[in-house]
């Protein structure tokens, strides 16, 4: 990619309320790609009914928007002023209890795929459970079909020893897609020095979340905050394997939010269960751009920028994800 090239701008998770008015917002941020979870706690059949959905949304928007399989689809949005949109999970829950429907979903579209959310799941230990048991005998199972697939592993939810166990089994590169040093934000959802150091070993990725409860100072976090965050990732993972993951959720309900947190495992509601403001900096795709200023202004020069804001990630697709047929 020579210096004088267009700006390959992607952001590795979103789950926004989606409509035309957003996929026109990532036209005018200049977005190249975006990865858009499906669902969370969803079975095979409701995740499929989502998909459905998702090819009426790129069949309505098909000027703005395309589905992406592999990183040549990046290549073809990009030729055509248009976004292109990789399709993931936050939850394995849409596999269910069936090693083959990793490939269902996979030949469905699905790109990516969390070993687990909040929660222990089949396959692993989530961040909010009281002990890590790690990866679990389905879950090594999991992982060597995502390898053989490609389809990406990410470990955004996953707690500490689970995270570790996945990045030492899997064959291929794992992300971490949306999360944020946990020493500067004191949250186990956040990632520690030991997983972003093996993340690198095995040359993964960490995508740093905008979400306010992962960064610093939550919703009043500054610019200048977020650069000397990324300054802080980048010593530990190296910028070339450092991009974004918003975690944006624009125009969702906080309906949603609830969905995300109790899903149909516990009968407990939670009466916090809302969503955070956002930082006045980055409230919708339009706002992506603005990122290189925190950046420069702590000390990454224009190239390392760019990998930030989407090269590394451009990388890491082209690299993992195989040609479509």
């Amino acid at each position: 990619m020579t210096s004088d090239a267009p700006q390959v701008l992607i952001d590795g998770l979103q789950y926004c309320n989606w409509s035309r008015e957003i996929f026109e917002e990532m036209r005018q941020g200049g977005l190249t790609a975006v990865h858009a979870t499906v669902g969370y706690h969803e079975g095979f059949r409701e995740t499929a009914r989502h998909l459905v959905d998702w090819r009426t949304r790129f069949r309505d928007n098909e000027d703005f928007i395309l589905l992406a399989r592999d990183g040549g689809d990046i290549e073809r949005a990009r030729a055509t002023n248009r976004t292109a949109i990789f399709l993931g999970l936050q939850n394995p829950m849409p596999m269910e209890d069936d090693i083959g429907l990793i490939e269902i979903l996979f030949d469905l579209g699905i790109r990516f795929m969390q070993l687990t959310y909040n929660n222990q799941s089949l396959l692993g230990c989530g961040w909010m459970e009281k002990e890590d048991s790690g990866v679990t005998r389905m879950g090594r199972e999991a992982i060597a079909e995502m390898n053989r697939l490609g389809m990406i592993i990410d470990l955004s939810h996953a707690g500490e020893r689970t995270a570790l166990e996945a990045i030492a089994l899997s064959e291929r590169p794992v992300v971490i897609s949306h999360a944020n040093p946990r020493w500067l934000r004191d949250s186990n959802r956040n990632v520690s020095k030991h997983v972003l150091q093996a993340l690198r070993e095995r040359e993964g990725l960490l995508g740093l979340s905008l979400y306010p409860l992962h960064l610093p100072n939550g919703s009043d976090t500054t610019l200048d905050q977020f650069g000397k965050m990324a300054r802080e990732a980048a010593e530990i993972v190296g910028v070339e394997h450092l991009g974004i993951g918003s975690d944006l959720c624009q125009d969702q309900p906080d309906s949603v939010l609830r969905w995300m947190r109790e899903g149909r495992w516990s009968r407990e509601v939670q009466a916090t269960a809302s969503f955070p403001t956002q930082p006045s900096w980055f409230g919708s795709n339009r706002d992506f751009p603005g990122l290189s200023q925190g950046l420069l202004a702590t000390g990454f020069d224009k190239a390392e920028t760019r990998l930030v804001l989407g090269g590394a990630w451009h990388r890491f697709i082209r690299d993992s994800l195989p040609p479509a047929g």
